[in-house]
């Protein structure tokens, strides 16, 4: 019996998907995107909401396993395909645990900020429309205040939760590659010597850059 395909089912646009694609390029799956008109608000429609009933990008269809949420998806992939010695999540506890760590920092102290600077600086102008600079002032600051811990975490390790590439990284992929290209570069990033150098380490990886071919070609 042949095995089905693997599914994605997201928006190019969504920094979750993203987040999906990156880790199935890291882990070379074999998978077919499915794309999935946020404007049209198709994810908000059946027969999406069947599979994501918070009406949330990405699902990741593996052998008929219908999982939402781009970090479980990430976490349940990097246990399931990660390959030995080049694993993106550890089977030690201990040292899983400090991957956890990270993920939640990611997730509750960066992103959260890094939206809210990527819709002022990115999004708003895309449209013609201007920032409002109070709210890139404080999101700036709060940014700023985790991005401390950051490089001083980095001044000790090669990346986030140890000197391996982990998930933990591969979570900021979508937000840094935004924030880099907007002014908030020079005052939160270049400023930050261990902090820069991991964004561009990061952001070279051979994955990544397959996930950027798949937007290029989107828009073309």
């Amino acid at each position: 019996m042949a095995l089905k395909s693997r599914m994605v089912y997201g928006s190019l646009c969504s920094p979750a998907t993203l987040k999906v694609l990156a880790c199935l390029f890291e882990h070379d799956i074999d998978f077919e995107f499915v794309p999935v008109d946020l404007e049209a608000g198709e994810h908000k429609q059946q027969p999406f909401l069947a599979m994501s009933p918070f009406g949330q990008v990405p699902v990741f269809d593996d052998a008929d396993i219908k999982r939402f949420e781009s970090r479980a998806i990430i976490r349940s992939m990097a246990h399931e395909y990660g390959k030995k010695g080049e694993e993106l999540i550890y089977w030690d506890g201990r040292k899983q645990a400090i991957v956890s760590t990270w993920v939640d920092v990611e997730d509750h102290k960066f992103e959260p900020p890094a939206l809210k600077l990527i819709s002022e600086l990115v999004n708003k102008p895309s449209v013609g429309l201007s920032p409002d600079q109070s709210v890139v002032a404080e999101a700036e600051a709060e940014l700023a205040k985790v991005l401390d811990v950051y490089e001083a975490r980095l001044s000790k390790l090669k990346y986030l939760a140890s000197d391996d590439y982990t998930i933990a990284d591969l979570l900021h992929l979508p937000n840094l590659q935004a924030l880099l290209g907007t002014k908030a570069k020079q005052q939160l990033f270049e400023s930050r010597p261990h902090l820069i150098a991991w964004c561009f380490d990061i952001l070279a990886r051979p994955a990544w850059a397959k996930v950027l071919e798949m937007q290029k070609m989107a828009q073309a």
